[in-house]
């Protein structure tokens, strides 16, 4: 074989492997429009009050630009396009979920507190990152990042979940990348700040949210000597007495099933009544929701607690993540156990759109929530529930490991 019938066969290959790869791309484009047009429908069709807070010409104006401009974006800028957009309808359960979508997060986590965002969980090797404050990102300070991503951030239904969950979106790096935020989509250069006011930087790459799953990570606890959890309960709901006082201490984070409840309940009345308890603090702070009803089968089981002192005995503690049937509940739980309402407002509303049920794009396999039902559980019309005792964690007792709402609180006893 000459050397010219060598050139045509390279060629050959090189045209054919071109064609091949241009025509997988093409087959494997995502049908934007057809889903675009389903997303609007559906939500139309299913949501029970769309235009409740953005006018439909203002929504229809906004998908238009997304859908005539399609073809000069690339699946994520459109998927953050659609998060903008459904941010506009104001409802914490109507949301673009990136569940289905693979994307990737820097390894670690953040939380608001006393103005600055603290690094509350990390991988091991990067411990020395732990309750220092993050910064900035590829030399971009953290209040302008927050400020960008605060306006796409996903289930928002007032400023105190618009803080939580800017930390939660701040992290995942196809965000800041499609946000021109940083220039890589699989690193970036992190500034810490830390106790002694010492900058610590640090290149970090990305990671799955499964490799994040299963590393090892250091974590900031916080706790208070008086509360001890017992060994083999279930991590989302159990209870334990407060040392030194007449108290029981119910960590309900997550709901269970409505049987599984009423076990609950009936171990934790006989519990209250076998010791004579006087006062009860549930704590759901860490409670995102659930199943409202579940919620009130709690209730029900308290109110059969006798010892109880119902004029000033009962605390539920929430947070900005106390959200959807968890707001709900503990709104529920101060009209029917007598309960103040201590630490901080909730991340949603107890009058609001909720009953959240979702559908899936066919083509991009994005997933929307949406809201069913209407609820209206206080005379506070659109704000959050507001706690009767304030109590914020405090910077002095997040070094320490202390949990400042929970030492507050039993100091009052």
């Amino acid at each position: 074989m000459n050397s010219f019938q060598k050139t045509i066969i390279y060629c050959s290959i090189f045209i054919f492997s071109v064609f091949s790869a241009l025509f997988a791309q093409t087959s494997n484009k995502i049908n934007w429009k057809e889903d675009l047009k389903i997303y609007r429908a559906a939500l139309e069709q299913k949501h029970i009050d769309l235009y409740h807070s953005v006018t439909k010409e203002e929504f229809v104006n906004e998908w238009n630009n997304i859908y005539n401009t399609i073809d000069s974006l690339n699946d994520f800028e459109i998927i953050l396009k659609l998060m903008h957009l459904t941010r506009r309808i104001s409802d914490g359960h109507t949301a673009v979920s990136l569940k289905n979508i693979a994307t990737h997060r820097f390894p670690f986590e953040i939380e608001f507190i006393e103005g600055q965002w603290y690094v509350v969980k990390t991988l091991n090797k990067n411990k020395q990152i732990l309750k220092t404050t993050l910064e900035s990102i590829n030399g971009i300070p953290v209040d302008t990042i927050a400020q960008k991503v605060s306006e796409i951030a996903q289930f928002v239904e007032n400023e105190y979940s618009l803080t939580q969950r800017t930390g939660s979106y701040l992290t995942i790096s196809e965000v800041l990348f499609h946000l021109n935020l940083i220039d890589a989509t699989h690193k970036a250069t992190f500034s810490f700040r830390n106790q002694n006011n010492e900058f610590i930087t640090l290149e970090l790459a990305t990671i799955t949210n499964e490799m994040w799953e299963g590393s090892g990570i250091s974590e900031l606890h916080l706790t208070v000597p008086e509360i001890e959890k017992p060994d083999n309960v279930n991590p989302d709901l159990w209870f334990t007495s407060i040392s030194n006082t007449k108290a029981v201490y119910i960590n309900f984070e997550n709901y269970p099933s409505f049987e599984d409840m009423q076990v609950f309940g009936e171990q934790l009345v006989s519990y209250i009544q076998q010791n004579q308890m006087k006062k009860v603090i549930i704590d759901m702070r860490e409670n995102g929701g659930g199943d409202l009803y579940v919620g009130t089968v709690l209730a029900y089981a308290l109110n059969l607690a006798d010892s109880i002192d119902w004029k000033n005995g009962v605390f539920v503690l929430t947070s900005h993540k106390t959200f959807s049937a968890a707001t709900s509940n503990a709104a529920l739980f101060k009209q029917l156990l007598n309960a103040k309402i201590v630490g901080q407002p909730t991340g949603s509303n107890p009058n609001g759109y909720q009953d959240m049920d979702s559908f899936t794009l066919p083509n991009s396999k994005l997933v929307i929530t949406y809201s069913k039902r209407l609820f209206r559980l206080s005379n506070q019309v659109n704000t959050a529930l507001q706690p009767n005792i304030n109590i914020n964690q405090k910077r002095t007792d997040l070094f320490n490991g202390t949990d400042t709402v929970l030492k507050e609180l039993i100091n009052r006893f």
